[in-house]
């Protein structure tokens, strides 16, 4: 159950969205249910809807990312929302950081062959990159881990006054009411939650927002920040 005949046409809206990058759109969509499902990174399943479910409630992340920014899409997976993101907002330089080799092999191919360009692919965990890979502005992820849990990951890696940006479903707001003091000892000053996508995806996608002040993941992150970027200075002047 793996053909891609079993992905439908993708729907007028996605003209709309992706514009000039509509054909790399179809062809990501048919990547995903070909190779994504033969390599175990999209479930058979998801393939009739994943321009509605997937693509499309990726993309319109777009509507709440500031312009020209440094973006960290955290545990990419099978790259969402990282390309879709991409093929939407060429303006941005976006790092897509998964852990598994598996999943990191696919998401250099499909970045090679649709030429995203201002696309990086890392592989590691956030923990493990933190203090080498260069702060971001913004911090994207989609159904790595509750909240709490993904801003101890996804916080430490935005610079001073960045944000995390989570496509949540319907436990948003429970789980921010529950992450409420995790987020505060991160260094959060400001969240709220968002829905995007209107006229394009039903329900509208939500987005859990965490703003940060001037000391992404608090004093405990700073100083571990700081240790690596030492280490890293030593290593390169050897």
């Amino acid at each position: 159950m793996t053909e891609a005949a079993e992905l439908p046409p993708a729907p007028e809206q996605a003209r709309d969205v992706f514009g000039d990058r509509y054909a790399d759109a179809v062809r990501y969509a048919e990547l995903l249910a070909e190779t994504g499902v033969q390599r175990g990174l999209i479930g058979p399943r998801e393939v009739p809807r994943l321009w509605e479910r997937h693509l499309l409630n990726c993309a319109v992340l777009s509507e709440v990312v500031p312009e020209g920014v440094t973006v960290c899409d955290v545990g990419s997976g099978a790259g969402l929302p990282g390309i879709p993101l991409a093929l939407v907002r060429e303006d941005l330089k976006i790092t897509l950081l998964e852990p598994l080799l598996r999943r990191t092999n696919f998401l250099t191919e499909v970045v090679e062959l649709l030429g995203l360009d201002h696309v990086t692919v890392v592989r590691g965990r956030a923990e493990e990159v933190l203090g080498t890979l260069q702060p971001v502005h913004v911090v994207t992820a989609r159904a790595v881990a509750p909240l709490d849990r993904l801003a101890g990951w996804g916080i430490p890696l935005l610079r001073p006054y960045g944000e995390m940006l989570a496509l949540k479903g319907d436990t948003a707001e429970e789980e921010l009411k529950s992450a409420a003091a995790a987020l505060s000892k991160l260094g959060a000053v400001e969240t709220s939650i968002l829905h995007v996508g209107d006229g394009v995806v039903d329900p509208l996608s939500t987005v859990v927002r965490v703003e940060v002040g001037e000391s992404p993941g608090g004093v405990r992150f700073a100083a571990k920040r700081a240790k690596a970027a030492r280490t890293g200075r030593a290593r390169r002047r050897r």
